[in-house]
């Protein structure tokens, strides 16, 4: 019987990053995916194996399983499994001491402070001390990676971060309903006004000039106003489409440090994390 076990929901991009370090660091990882994930960085996203079967992301493997009882399994060959349960309905077979909220949907979707002996979230939508036990700042800045006991963490701004002075404009929303046909890959190079996919009869340009960093799975089913594509500015970073971001470590550095904390019980637990059940010895 395991005591290390670590849910994780959601397994996107930035989920990824702290879905590595814990696994590198001897928990056991189990990943909670919907049936079809829209990651937009996917060759950095672990959610791909529901499509792919098996991710591999800097060594450490990820594979989909469709019976929970072959977690186990998984474990013993030292891989990350995934498993399509949006709901949770594993966690009274599981039992896992550690859940971590790692979706970012920028708003709760059912995660709450009984689900596990540590409850943590990532980004808005969350409150410390009532919701989970603590929540990781994720708006990029002095704060970022930031442990939060009570209160939340900073609100959506809608503005993705600056790269080389560009922020929103590097991001691309579907500008309608539609059936998405790409016709870039992540890691090329485009230019400005150049076509890199289209949705139905409507062509998507790039909206300058850079490397695609991301960019939704092709056929996929997109509506109106979804992220679909990134483009980084910077020419000279194409290796950077294939390895975790600077901002997914950050991050992942605060959930292991929360989970550290927690379990040696080196916080006061009723006045910051919201529970009395969290004991030394998880």
């Amino acid at each position: 019987m395991y005591t290390d076990i670590v849910v994780i929901r959601g397994g996107g991009d930035i989920a990824s990053g702290t879905i590595q370090k814990l696994h590198r660091c001897g928990f056991k990882v189990l990943v909670l995916e919907v049936k079809k994930p829209t990651s937009i960085r996917r060759l950095v996203s672990y959610g791909e194996a529901i499509y792919e079967g098996e991710v591999t992301i800097e060594g450490i493997t990820a594979i989909y399983i469709k019976d929970i009882k072959n977690i186990y399994k998984a474990w013993i060959n030292n891989k990350i499994p995934i498993i399509v349960d949006p709901h949770c309905n594993c966690l009274n077979t599981i039992k896992p001491k550690i859940l971590v909220d790692a979706i970012l949907a920028k708003k709760n979707l059912g995660t709450n402070i009984n689900m596990a002996d540590i409850t943590i979230a990532l980004g808005p939508g969350f409150k410390a001390g009532e919701d989970v036990n603590v929540v990781i700042e994720t708006m990029r800045g002095h704060n970022l990676g930031r442990i939060i006991y009570s209160g939340g963490a900073m609100p959506n701004t809608g503005y993705p971060g600056n790269i080389m002075g560009f922020s929103k404009e590097r991001v691309i929303y579907s500008p309608c309903d539609g059936t998405i046909k790409n016709i870039k890959e992540i890691g090329d190079l485009v230019k400005k006004g150049t076509d890199i996919a289209i949705i139905d009869n409507v062509e998507i340009k790039a909206p300058l000039t850079g490397v695609l960093r991301g960019i939704i799975r092709n056929n996929s089913t997109v509506i109106k106003g979804l992220k679909i594509a990134d483009v980084d500015p910077r020419a000279t970073e194409k290796k950077n489409c294939f390895t975790i971001s600077d901002k997914a470590r950050n991050i992942a550095g605060g959930v292991l440090e929360a989970i550290l904390c927690l379990k040696n019980n080196k916080l006061k637990v009723g006045s910051y994390c919201g529970r009395q059940n969290i004991k030394a010895n998880l």
